[in-house]
């Protein structure tokens, strides 16, 4: 490792990432791929996806003289149980968001470690999936672990809870070795997944895909999903649970990644009651706030209509005349599923 490598990896550790290495600046590995994904319209509704592909495929063409992408990670796992004593744990939110905004906290350290990088005497460019690079492939060709089976990074001692952020520099670094890939023959990822959106190994139907119906997905969740999504009601981290690789995984010692109170003592009846400022409160910071009450409603009501009682309603009935039909239509088929249920 060159004098220039040891220095940004030692600000690296000192910034708190949890692992560093780098990779060179070319066009993607699986830049084809990706393209005929989004010719295939895999993408749903994430259009802008759609813009730029040549800068998407080549960080060369985002950051003028881009010699090297520095690939960071960040451990946010936290547990496995985020509610408090007593609490009936009805509901599923996607572990990265049991607290506030990951892109918030990570920026900061990016920001940092660029200006660091200037008195190197770099250009740069940073992102924390915000910016248009297939940041996977370089975390691959840079050995920051391997692609999976179900398209999520997995690292040898952070299991798959990580956050990948990169930086793009003009600084002349040293490429650190492929770690290759370690799932052999393992395919449990392909077999949990609710709603089958992990169509062959290293291929996404995002338009299946859990997270993105809860969370990308602008408008009505198709019927043909609503069940498998059971109590999620803001993304899905199946396919992240259920990889061996995370029996090497440790907590991560961060604060701003631990469950947070104010979100956890709620139940999905709670939830339903929410008006926008209520909502805007109670998720403050979080990156749930980003897809805004009509659209988190719209998942609470299929969570309901997947678990509720009779008891839920009340509740339901009253959601079911919301002005938002997002939320009224869900709200409608909630009630048909319990009452279903109760018939039977």
């Amino acid at each position: 490792m060159n004098d220039l490598n040891s220095k940004v990896k030692a600000l690296a550790a000192e910034l708190g990432f949890d692992d560093c290495r780098i990779a060179q600046a070319k066009r993607a590995t699986h830049a084809d791929d990706f393209e005929a994904w989004i010719e295939n319209g895999s993408h749903g509704d994430m259009q802008w996806l759609e813009r730029n592909p040549n800068r998407r495929c080549d960080p060369r063409e985002v950051l003028q003289g881009c010699k090297s992408v520095i690939c960071l990670a960040v451990n946010y796992h936290t547990g496995n149980d985020p509610f408090p004593e007593h609490h009936p744990k009805n509901y599923r939110i996607a572990k990265y968001a049991w607290n506030d905004d990951y892109h918030d906290l990570i920026e900061k350290r990016l920001a940092d470690f660029n200006a660091a990088l200037v008195g190197l005497g770099g250009t740069q460019r940073y992102y924390v999936d915000t910016g248009p690079i297939l940041e996977r492939d370089f975390a691959t060709d840079s050995g920051l672990g391997w692609n999976g089976k179900s398209t999520v990074q997995i690292h040898r001692q952070l299991g798959t809870w990580f956050f990948l952020a990169d930086i793009l520099t003009t600084l002349d670094l040293d490429a650190d070795p492929e770690f290759g890939d370690h799932c052999g023959k393992c395919t449990r990822c392909m077999d949990a997944c609710p709603t089958q959106a992990i169509i062959a190994p290293h291929k996404l139907d995002a338009r299946r895909c859990i997270s993105y119906l809860t969370i990308e997905n602008k408008g009505p969740i198709p019927e043909e999903f609503r069940r498998a999504i059971g109590d999620r009601i803001y993304g899905c981290d199946q396919c992240l649970e259920v990889c061996p690789w995370n029996r090497f995984a440790k907590e991560s010692r961060e604060i701003s990644f631990q469950a947070r109170k104010e979100i956890f003592s709620h139940t999905l009846r709670d939830f339903l009651g929410m008006d926008d400022e209520a909502f805007r409160q109670v998720f403050a910071k979080s990156p749930i706030k980003r897809i805004k009450r009509p659209k988190f409603l719209r998942n609470v009501c299929v969570a309901l209509g997947n678990t509720g009682t009779a008891a839920d309603l009340p509740a339901l009935k009253i959601a079911a005349k919301d002005s938002d039909p997002l939320i009224s239509e869900h709200a409608v088929w909630a009630i048909g599923e319990i009452k279903g249920r109760n018939a039977d």
